[in-house]
């Protein structure tokens, strides 16, 4: 028998590793990978050097990092990794907004803009029932601009949780961006912070949060997309934020 005044030993650690390479990026990854081995040894071999930075930075734009969510009522999470660009009331987009949307005239939207450096997995922001998936096609606008959020091209997701509350969020594609990625459709049950999607290459994803809900972030400051709380029912509201 263990002796009973000596504690246990703990032997599961954890280590870092490099974040996987989410599938959808890894043929990119290939293909770059590709290129910089024709031009090293065949073509040019200083350009090559320069490619494998090229390699480097395809391979880490489609990282596909491990999140922990956080758990609990009334807590709605980041859909995104990146800056927090604008926390406004405004007009509910008419795509999602109606009876079968949002169902509100006006919500507080919290704006995260993702540079090409950030994770580009985008994650849903509650655990529910995917209602709404609506694609519009538009602009490549830098994704920075207010006006990008009805112009450029977007992806707007309504996600309708066990007690019926409707959170609606966009994916909006940017200068460099040219294309958006969707893993869910309508019908699908999701859980918080699950993966939803990613856009290629720079971006950013809206959030609208329900009356009752408070910003818990505030202008500069960064997230993490399905660990970074955007907003909290009842709580209360960040710092120099107007609502």
């Amino acid at each position: 028998m263990p002796s009973l005044d000596k504690p246990p030993v703990v032997t599961n650690t954890v280590k870092w590793r490099f974040p996987a390479v989410h599938p959808e990026g890894r043929k990119y990854v290939l293909i770059s990978a590709a290129v910089t081995l024709l031009f090293l040894f065949a073509i040019w071999d200083e350009l090559g050097f320069l490619l494998v930075g090229v390699t480097i930075w395809v391979a880490a734009f489609f990282r596909d990092p491990v999140r922990v969510t956080p758990q609990g009522e009334g807590l709605i999470v980041s859909p995104a990794d990146g800056l927090v660009t604008m926390i406004e009331r405004v007009p509910v987009p008419r795509e999602i907004a109606g009876p079968d949307g949002l169902n509100e005239a006006t919500r507080v939207r919290v704006s995260i803009f993702m540079s090409v450096f950030d994770v580009h997995i985008n994650r849903t922001p509650v655990a529910g029932t995917i209602r709404q998936v609506v694609y519009i096609a538009g602009k490549f606008l830098n994704a920075d601009l207010d006006k990008a959020s009805e112009e450029n091209e977007r992806q707007h997701f309504v996600v309708e949780t066990r007690d019926g509350l409707r959170v609606g969020f966009t994916q909006i594609a940017g200068l460099v961006a040219r294309r958006i990625v969707t893993f869910v459709k309508t019908g699908d049950m999701v859980a918080a912070g699950q993966r939803i999607g990613l856009i290629r290459f720079g971006s950013r994803v809206d959030v609208f949060l329900p009356d009752d809900y408070a910003a818990q972030v505030a202008l500069g400051q960064r997230c993490i997309a399905g660990e970074t709380v955007v907003g909290r029912k009842g709580g209360i509201v960040a710092e120099g934020i107007a609502q």
